[in-house]
């Protein structure tokens, strides 16, 4: 009996351990290629998770923020040909919000698309943060081998923010480190609860900053707890849960559609159709950053739930890379694959414009750049869409395109808008009249129209040379009389 009693004694102490060993020994293999999407689980190593979070503290195998800190700088060491580092703030507890940026021209402006990912919003989903370091070296070791690599870098200026919560990953918790919940930080358009921005987190003031920094085409958040590719809008006006699309609605299915059926099975939901879902159809929350990001920054984002399990095993982490990784890649390229893409400039002296697109039928205007009026615009593929540019002090232009599978280009040319008042052309651009508009518009003068003034003069000239004898010969065939006025 006691024999037995040490027998079982000893089975009890080892399982956690015969637990561990038989999981991290699971690696990817030939059955990852050959099962189909609706065969394979969902659920990583579901069986093994109520053991694996029971035996081990939660991050055991997630770097730290301060191995993350020493990673990003490591990084950006051996890749400094095409990335550099910087830091958009600080968490509550101070700790440093690095950001590593990859591009053939890192740090400079451009006219290129821009696209971030953020990670860890939540400090209790930490798998974005490693996915995030998993992308950037593949990328560093890759460009200039792989076209897709290629075209990424060379293309697109991409930002990645692996943690934007590391106080809130520090204690395990989603929240930050005064327990708020940074995904219902933002000011929001169906409640006015947080609209004060000094009342903000700094983590949250540190994204907005950030956006009105750099001109961000499209994003995506990585989050976990569930296996989907969510779109705006979050909320609706009444709290309900109901479909609520955005004027984009059909370019951000697509968009969540690229990201979906690049998935290893994401696309195989029998919870979401095609692995996709409009947030508020979903679950309505409010104060969430993608749709801040639609309204105020003029960014498509898109909120990405990676892992069914919130915080998986760290052994799990390869696998899971290899299930989005070509999910992250096609979703940055399709700023470049897809899509209107071009600049607006004066047809005066050839400036850009920062001016204005519009696609009629859909109310949502995108901004173009101010040094080199260029412009981005995300359109799902279609038959036709009216772009129409503007420009305050411009005549508006409109063209039809067809956009299919590929991007469009598509310059715009305005003309200024002219009035003529007494004998002066006046450029309504320009009407302040400050000594700087008064050489532009001499320079408009007698810069490109010289060639028809001079004509003009010539004629004018001739027209009086015709009217002077006219009127003296009137004068010789009769007496002088009283003064006539003459209107030319």
């Amino acid at each position: 009996m006691t024999l037995l009693f040490f027998l079982l004694l000893l089975a009890s102490t080892l399982s956690p351990s015969l637990a561990r060993g038989s999981f991290q020994s699971l690696v990817p293999s030939e059955e990852f290629k050959n099962c189909s999407n609706a065969s394979c689980a969902r659920h990583l190593l579901e069986d093994h998770e109520p053991q694996v979070q029971a035996s081990f503290d939660l991050a055991q195998g997630y770097m730290t923020n301060d191995d993350l800190e020493r990673a990003i700088k490591e990084f950006a060491q051996r890749c400094s040909n095409i990335s550099r580092i910087y830091s958009i703030g600080k968490s509550v507890n101070g700790v440093p919000l690095w950001v590593i940026e990859i591009s053939d021209k890192p740090g400079q402006e451009e006219s290129e698309a821009a696209f971030k990912y953020i990670g860890n919003v939540h400090g209790d989903e930490p798998v974005g943060r490693e996915l995030l370091i998993f992308l950037a070296n593949w990328l560093c070791d890759n460009h200039l081998k792989d076209p897709l690599a290629t075209l990424i870098v060379e293309n697109v200026h991409l930002h990645l923010l692996p943690s934007m919560n590391p106080d809130g990953f520090s204690l395990r918790k989603r929240g930050n480190a005064n327990n708020i919940d940074l995904n219902r930080d933002f000011p929001d358009q169906f409640t006015s609860i947080n609209d004060n921005e000094d009342l903000r987190q700094p983590e949250t003031r540190a994204i907005m900053n950030w956006l009105r920094d750099i001109r961000f085409t499209a994003s995506a958040t990585l989050h976990g707890g569930a296996l989907v590719a969510n779109y705006p809008w979050d909320g609706s006006d009444d709290k309900s849960t109901k479909y609520n699309g955005c004027p984009d609605d059909d370019a951000f299915q697509f968009m969540a559609s690229i990201y979906s059926h690049s998935h290893y099975n994401m696309s195989s939901s029998k919870e979401f159709l095609g692995g996709i879902t409009n947030g508020a159809a979903w679950y309505p929350l409010y104060g969430g950053m993608q749709d801040w990001n639609y309204i105020h920054a003029g960014c498509f984002e898109l909120t990405l739930e990676i892992s069914d399990n919130k915080w998986p095993n760290a052994a799990e982490l390869p696998i899971i890379w290899r299930y989005n990784k070509m999910s992250m890649l096609n979703l940055v390229a399709s700023l470049v694959k897809t899509g209107v893409h071009g600049r607006i400039y004066s047809s005066g002296e050839g400036r850009p414009l920062p001016g204005f697109i519009t696609v009629s039928g859909i109310n949502y205007t995108v901004k173009a750049g101010k040094p080199f009026g260029d412009y981005h615009r995300f359109l799902a593929p279609r038959d036709r869409y009216q772009v129409v540019a503007s420009m305050p002090g411009f005549k508006s232009k409109n063209i039809s395109i067809w956009l299919d599978d590929g991007p469009v280009t598509l310059d715009f040319v305005l003309d200024p808008e002219i009035s003529v008042k007494g004998s002066v052309l006046q450029n309504v651009y320009d009407c302040n009249c400050n000594s700087k508009n008064k050489l532009e518009f001499a320079q408009f003068l007698w810069g490109t129209h010289l060639e028809v003034y001079f004509v003009f003069i010539v004629i004018l000239g001739f027209l009086c040379f015709l009217f002077q004898r006219r009127v003296k010969g009137k004068f010789s065939t009769r007496s002088v009389g009283a003064k006539r006025s003459v209107v030319v």
